[in-house]
């Protein structure tokens, strides 16, 4: 997910390694906090693959610094991975599905309308498979476990209750 990121903000803005932290710490702290650890490798991996340019410059106290910039590749990466198929794993799919709804203003009308669909069948699916295990009889489940099992299904349909609220508002962008 941290390419999604570091894509989406430099192709609104050219941004140095500090200001990209600083960005995501900004739009998407409640989502996600990488550290430079994280964010360094991804930046060479992105330049090694085409999708970002570094321009390298001194700053006026003599300091070196890198400023990354988004190239053509980049933005068809970046729509790739906005699109592709999400995560089985539950906790995976809440975080990734989150990162990408926030995303979406980079996509045209009938790649958002992808997306969505694909995120709430996803959704649906994950709900499914909770309302499954809370209705086996054979499965006996502490008190604490059907609680969050319930708050699961809660939190599914709310996302799901978003996305079908932003399906309506990206039909009705026509």
């Amino acid at each position: 997910m941290i390419e999604i990121l570091i894509l989406y903000l430099i192709n609104k803005r050219e941004l140095t390694m500090y200001g990209i932290q600083k960005s995501v710490a900004d739009y998407f702290a409640p989502l996600t906090k990488p550290s430079f650890g994280v964010i360094n490798p991804a930046l060479r991996r992105l330049e090694k693959n085409g999708c970002i340019n570094t321009r390298r410059s001194l700053s006026e106290g003599g300091k070196q610094s890198a400023y990354y910039s988004i190239t053509n590749e980049g933005i068809k990466t970046l729509n790739k991975l906005l699109l592709e198929n999400l995560s089985e794993n539950p906790v995976q799919f809440f975080s990734n599905a989150r990162i990408k709804i926030a995303c979406a203003d980079v996509l045209s009308k009938d790649e958002v309308a992808e997306l969505f669909l694909k995120l709430k069948t996803r959704a649906l699916e994950h709900k499914f498979d909770a309302e499954n295990i809370l209705n086996d009889e054979y499965t006996s489940l502490t008190f604490y476990q059907r609680i969050v099992l319930e708050n699961t299904v809660e939190e599914i349909n709310n996302l799901i209750l978003l996305i079908e609220n932003l399906e309506k508002e990206n039909a009705g962008n026509s």
